[in-house]
């Protein structure tokens, strides 16, 4: 159900990068050093998908297989995230996929690189392309998946569990769709639970089904 609007986040409510189209937005993006985090990322993962796609999904940042990928959502989450889609009647191809942040962020331990969150101020510079992407795709719902994804759209006053489901208003014309990250379903150990989990994340994403051409 459809909500009043919030404070907005960073990516809504700061200053962001001037482009004429979604592809030279990209190009900018690619020598990027707004943060440290290129300094040992791969590569910049900037977002994919039409330039006129009503839906617009938001993750935190790239994992491992992004970052070697140079594309958003290939990973496992991402393989949870198209069969949600699919079971939930939305085609990805229809939707754009981006990251609140563009770099993948990680502690190396032996030879593995494990998944380290953005802080405050790593969301804060890099809402410069998530918000420029945002203003070039005029979507009607951006879907905020996870706590990253919705602080930097909404600020901290919002919260996945406390509005989870929720379509929220915002000022800049489209509603924001609150639900959890694909990659919490692939933490949950017990099957039941994560039934239950996947269930509900589907139904979350079901609102939009009929958003997206």
């Amino acid at each position: 159900m459809p909500t009043e609007p919030v404070r907005m986040g960073p990516a809504l409510s700061g200053e962001h990068a001037d482009a004429p189209s979604i592809a030279a937005l990209r190009q900018q993006a690619e020598g990027c050093e707004r943060c440290d985090l290129y300094k040992h990322a791969t590569q910049l993962v900037f977002g994919e998908g039409p330039g006129k796609a009503r839906v617009v999904l938001v993750g935190e940042q790239p994992g491992d297989r992004e970052d070697l990928a140079g594309r958003p959502f290939v990973g496992p989450a991402g393989r949870i995230l198209d069969e949600c889609l699919h079971e939930a009647g939305i085609d990805r191809s229809s939707c754009y996929l981006t990251n609140a942040v563009k770099h993948f962020k990680f502690e190396q331990r032996g030879k593995r690189r494990l998944h380290s969150r953005p802080n405050a101020g790593e969301i804060q510079r890099c809402s410069w392309w998530l918000g420029a992407e945002l203003e070039k795709l005029h979507p009607e719902v951006v879907v905020a998946l996870g706590a990253t994804a919705l602080s930097a759209l909404l600020g901290r006053r919002a919260g996945v569990m406390k509005n989870r489901g929720d379509l929220i208003a915002t000022p800049t014309g489209y509603q924001v769709l609150v639900t959890i990250h694909p990659s919490y379903l692939l933490r949950i150990q017990n099957r039941d639970d994560a039934a239950a989990e996947r269930a509900r994340f589907v139904k979350d994403l079901a609102q939009i089904a009929g958003r997206v051409d």
